[in-house]
């Protein structure tokens, strides 16, 4: 990934670990909440634009409403993803780049692999109590209050361990599809850059043309949206009663076909315009700044 060994460099870089959890916590406390707020919003009410998920939001709190599920869900899935993700993803890529594979093919196999990794090692749990969190004022309007912990003991009492992780399956696509593309299209990008701009490939982009990368590998990383519909469906705490042909057992498949039947394929890319702007500064954060990061480590080794 960003932060990749260098060809040749033998043994595990572990400070990857460090770094990717420092750079994602980063991230999300910044644009990364406020952005995953309003994209979920959108994609588990879909009948709302974006300025009606934006007033909704605001009315659940003003600025706090778009930090919702940050503390401690956010943090909690930041902190682990991004060190699952950035260690896994440079040990590929890495090997990839060793093995002279080309940037874009190292950058793809290792961003699916680092998805892969962190969906199911640490986002199964959290991200379905970061869609509780977000998704429950659902309930409250049906005059059922419940915290987040009670929703979390009511789901592990009546479909353990299952029913918390339920839509990991929806989370790992996501997250290989994901990462895949954007670490993919982010190497491309620069090593087109690099062709324009009649730099070798050992040359150092400048920070502008790494976020350019960066910037167009997350826009164009969100052709998989959805694959983000469908989970946050799955997630959801909206109940089957609230519509008869919603299926009762959700899988990636028959959820997909609900949404389409439902709201078409528009209701399939709702949520789009806030995960390019998410999806930019996940790269941004998780590519080009931690290249910086991962430099400035090496350099104290």
């Amino acid at each position: 990934m960003a932060i990749q060994k260098e060809p040749g460099q033998k043994g595990v870089n572990w400070s990857n670990i460090a770094v990717g959890a420092i750079m994602n916590m980063f991230k999300v406390t910044t644009l990364g909440q406020p952005l995953e707020v309003l994209k979920t919003q959108m994609a588990a009410n879909r009948s709302q634009t974006m300025l009606e998920a934006t007033r909704a939001v605001w009315a659940r709190g003003g600025v706090a409403g778009f930090f919702q599920g940050l503390i401690p869900w956010a943090w909690i899935e930041a902190s682990t993803k991004g060190g699952v993700l950035l260690f896994t993803a440079s040990e590929i890529e890495g090997t990839c780049v060793g093995m002279g594979v080309h940037p874009f093919f190292a950058g793809l196999a290792g961003g699916c692999g680092g998805g892969i990794a962190q969906a199911y090692a640490t986002m199964g749990f959290t991200t379905c109590m970061k869609t509780v969190e977000i998704t429950r004022h659902k309930e409250a309007a049906a005059g059922v209050q419940r915290s987040t912990f009670q929703v979390f003991m009511d789901i592990y009492r009546k479909e353990g361990i299952r029913g918390v992780n339920k839509g990991v399956n929806a989370v790992a696509l996501r997250q290989c599809t994901n990462w895949g593309s954007r670490m993919g299209f982010a190497r491309l990008a620069e090593n087109t850059i690099r062709n324009v701009r009649g730099k070798g490939e050992n040359d150092k982009l400048s920070a502008m043309d790494k976020i350019l990368s960066s910037s167009i590998g997350g826009a164009l990383a969100t052709w998989n949206q959805p694959i983000e519909v469908v989970r946050v469906e799955m997630q959801s705490m909206a109940k089957a009663t609230e519509n008869v042909n919603r299926p009762k057992k959700l899988t990636v498949f028959n959820t997909l076909g609900f949404i389409y039947k439902e709201n078409g394929l528009k209701g399939l890319y709702r949520g789009v315009t806030p995960r390019i702007g998410l999806g930019i500064w996940q790269t941004v954060c998780m590519v080009s700044f931690a290249d910086y990061v991962k430099a400035w480590v090496k350099e104290r080794q």
